[in-house]
């Protein structure tokens, strides 16, 4: 009989970090918003790989971290481009 206790599982902290930097990469401008972006990116994709592991939590926050970076860059983009042409 398995007598060790059953540990539940967390989330992690790069998927936190994924899902905070992809909001605010929103609310800020063409410069700082690319640099969220880039951060939830980054993170979204390390927070996939720990979620792979039992103890770990955050594949689909992370995950939406990722394609919500993925659409702040365009965002980037198009604030930065609207700058530039205006």
């Amino acid at each position: 009989m398995d007598t060790t206790p059953a540990t539940r599982a967390s989330f992690s902290l790069p998927s936190l970090i994924a899902i905070v930097a992809a909001i605010g990469s929103f609310m800020n401008g063409a410069t700082f918003g690319l640099i969220l972006a880039i951060v939830a990116i980054f993170f979204g994709i390390i927070g996939v790989v720990l979620s792979l592991a039992p103890s770990k939590r955050g594949g689909v926050i992370s995950t939406f971290g990722i394609g919500a970076g993925l659409i702040g860059i365009l965002a980037a983009v198009i604030k930065a481009s609207m700058y530039l042409f205006s």
